[in-house]
């Protein structure tokens, strides 16, 4: 058989050469350019055309093998084995720290407020207090005082009637979405319901329940009611996520209105509700899903954006009565969290470290954000106070691939609106900005000066 004659244009994708080139993979066999039995051309063919290293070519046609897009046959070649992913993630790491010497805003970065020497001290204190209960597993009476203390920290929040007993212990808010989605759905090939663009990492946690995630239209404020009645009528899903408090990505915040539209339609349709909290800022003046509708909405959230993300340490309010059926599927999945990790996070709750080092964060990006406003603002910016991020919609000219790869130019990386998109979902052109806690103000507001005059210079494009 003759090799396809295929030539990629690799511009279009921000990231390493690699992913770009197994992006472009993906994408040519979706949509069909690349047909199932078509075979590839050779590693040092691709290599030639393409200008990019043989290693580079070899990396990509190994992922997409890994997936089961593509099946390698020695002697005869590289061929196009399915339309769609079989194995695993089918996106990139959604944690990469290889920055080059760049500015990365491409995911939020914690400021260093004294939590290291908070760990420390409960490190320290730990280890004048181990004893036989670190040898045998963790059981649930014996979580009990963290689930107490979690209580406690959501005090500021409005999540209806719950206590330590609705409270189940995850390692981290990804966690908790993939064992929630565990405990719901059910069936050979369940759907899911997300917001048209979404954190990627729900996504890949429903992929791997073997669940088809189908996007909703939002607006300004989140989730749009009548989109989400259609889609529960044509699709019969038995779980939505959502984040009415800070959509990620957009940044957008549901209205007291809005919720209690959506909640209806949960109950209407006999919906489970993911309520993804971990962005939100606290105190809010609004009822969470979860006070409005305690029998059904699962609250997710975590330390990772306000005390530190090597905890590792996330919570779930379950649906009431449910707090029993979370822990167990927490046991089943691995038994506990880790001891040494619950107990730093006890003493962080206990000690008030915890609530000092959040109110310290809270201060540290708050100057961020102001500086983010201040030199943007007078574009189509979407932020919130405290929230770790902004949504960038461009100015005509500009396409959010071709802005990601200016702005990588200039020693700055951020994420296209396009990594949040569904697999055959369409993305705005728009970019997000993480804000970067561990980068010196000065340096911070250099970078948005920088953008801003990319801003306002986009490039020609007839095609506009």
């Amino acid at each position: 058989m003759t090799g396809t004659i295929w030539t990629p244009d690799l511009t279009q994708f921000a990231g390493p050469k690699y992913l770009s080139l197994s992006r472009a993979l993906r994408e040519a066999i979706r949509s069909g350019t690349l047909a199932e039995g078509a075979q590839l051309p050779t590693v040092r063919d691709l290599a030639w055309s393409l200008g990019v290293t043989p290693g580079t070519v070899s990396r990509a046609y190994a992922l997409a093998t890994q997936e089961g897009l593509l099946a390698a046959t020695v002697g005869r070649g590289t061929f196009v084995a399915a339309r769609e992913p079989r194995f695993g993630p089918t996106q990139p790491l959604l944690i990469e720290r290889e920055p080059g010497g760049k500015l990365d805003l491409r995911a939020p970065r914690l400021p260093e407020v004294g939590q290291e020497a908070a760990i420390a001290a409960a490190l320290q204190d730990l280890s004048r207090r181990v004893g036989p209960d670190w040898v045998d597993y963790t059981t649930q009476r014996a979580e009990l005082p963290l689930r107490a203390a979690v209580c406690d920290w959501l005090a500021d929040r409005q999540l209806g009637a719950f206590g330590p007993e609705d409270i189940a212990l995850m390692a981290g808010g990804q966690n908790a979405i993939s064992l929630i989605l565990l405990c719901c759905l059910r069936g050979e090939r369940p759907v899911v319901l997300a917001e048209e663009l979404a954190y990627p990492g729900f996504r890949h946690a429903a992929r791997l329940a073997r669940a088809e995630v189908v996007g909703v239209e939002t607006d300004a404020e989140g989730m749009v009611p009548d989109a989400l009645e259609a889609a529960c009528r044509r699709h019969g899903a038995q779980v939505l996520c959502v984040t009415p408090e800070a959509q990620n990505p957009t940044g957008a915040r549901m209205s007291a209105a809005r919720r209690h539209e959506i909640v209806a339609l949960a109950r209407r349709f006999d919906l489970q509700v993911i309520e993804d909290d971990c962005y939100s800022l606290s105190e809010s003046d609004w009822p969470t899903l979860r006070a409005l509708a305690p029998e059904r909405v699962w609250h997710v959230g975590s330390l990772s954006k306000t005390i530190s993300a090597a905890l590792r340490f996330g919570y779930v309010v379950c649906p009431t009565g449910m707090g029993e059926t979370g822990r167990i599927t927490v046991q089943h999945a691995y038994f506990a969290l880790a001891k040494p990790v619950s107990d730093i996070c006890l003493h962080l709750f206990e000690s008030g470290q915890a609530a000092a080092i959040r109110a310290r964060v809270a201060e540290e990006l708050a100057g961020k954000v102001r500086l983010v406003v201040g030199a943007l603002g007078r574009f189509d910016l979407t932020w919130q106070e405290g929230l770790r991020f902004a949504f960038l919609r461009l100015p005509q000219g500009w396409r959010g691939s071709t802005f990601v790869r200016e702005a990588e130019a200039a020693g700055i990386l951020v994420r296209s609106a396009d990594e949040y998109a569904l697999s055959h979902g369409r993305a705005p052109h728009a970019v997000r900005l993480a804000l970067a806690g561990n980068i010196a103000d000065d340096t911070f507001a250099r970078a948005m000066a920088t953008l801003a005059g990319l801003l306002a210079k986009p490039p020609y494009d007839p095609a506009v």
